[in-house]
């Protein structure tokens, strides 16, 4: 019972939604599962993780072409991951009514995560020849795109109800600005890596990959904290625990792949929080 006051405290109440109600969990469950099958070894299909076996570094010539035919090239596989959210998160501006800071910071932050993974992709990004496979990048990108319908459409149905307590917004945004921009740099780290027209991986250095393997994942999950607190909303909160446990398990695949293909690779280097995991 004390628990459940002190969530009221920070939090506002759950909206009277069927909808709402089962996406925190559908959320939370399906996020956290994703990251537990990282750890376990069975990887989302993108980046350098499509088809990397740590298990098994030979390829079967056959399933080698099988699975040219079944992947999207990685630049157009990324933008369609993250282009129905972004849209959806920009016609949000215009098509609900002003409902308060609140709702307008929550709108506005989503439109420009999602608009800056979208640009980066374009124009930041350097890319090997891994690909996205076709069938994760649909699950994906509609997982995003729900996710972000369902944060604007629970912050919707929580303004009828009384503020919490404790108002988190302003301390969500700087949260929020801190994210993005150490999630760029960092990212503007790894495209700096390679030169013109070179496609291999490197082990990245400066920033804080001196500290952990992905500092980029640490940063996004701080970003979607500061998302949390502008919100205020049980469904923000439980779609950013899920995603935690997600970037965590992906961090620690990352260092898998980091120490099966760079014999030099510092093994007590932490995948995601300094000095702890």
């Amino acid at each position: 019972m004390v628990g459940i006051n002190v969530l009221q405290t920070f939090l506002f109440p759950p909206p009277p939604s069927v909808f709402v109600t089962a996406m925190s969990f559908i959320s939370f469950g399906s996020l956290a599962n994703a990251g537990f099958s990282e750890l376990k070894g069975k990887h989302m299909q993108y980046s350098k993780f499509l088809n990397w076996n740590p298990n098994n570094q030979q390829k079967n010539p056959s399933s080698t072409i099988t699975q040219q035919k079944s992947k999207l090239s990685s630049k157009i596989g990324m933008a369609i991951l993250y282009t129905p959210a972004f849209l959806f998160g920009f016609a949000s501006l215009f098509i609900f009514p002003d409902e308060g800071l609140r709702f307008f910071l929550l709108r506005f932050t989503l439109t420009i995560h999602f608009l800056k993974r979208v640009l980066e992709v374009l124009f930041v990004h350097r890319f090997g020849g891994s690909g996205v496979a076709r069938d994760a990048a649909i699950p994906i990108a509609l997982s995003y795109f729900l996710s972000t319908v369902t944060m604007i459409y629970a912050q919707y149905l929580s303004v009828e109800f009384s503020e919490p307590s404790f108002d988190l917004k302003y301390a969500g945004v700087v949260l929020f600005l801190l994210g993005i921009v150490g999630n760029f740099y960092h990212h503007y780290i790894l495209a700096t890596l390679r030169g013109k027209g070179e496609k291999e991986y490197k082990i990245p250095k400066g920033g804080l990959f001196n500290l952990v393997i992905c500092p980029h994942y640490l940063f996004e999950v701080l970003g979607f904290v500061g998302v949390s607190c502008i919100a205020q909303t049980p469904y923000t909160l439980s779609f950013t625990a899920g995603t935690t446990l997600y970037l965590m398990g992906r961090s620690y695949a990352t260092k898998k792949w980091y120490l099966s293909k760079f014999e030099d690779f510092p093994r007590d280097l932490k995948a995601f929080l300094p000095f702890i995991f």
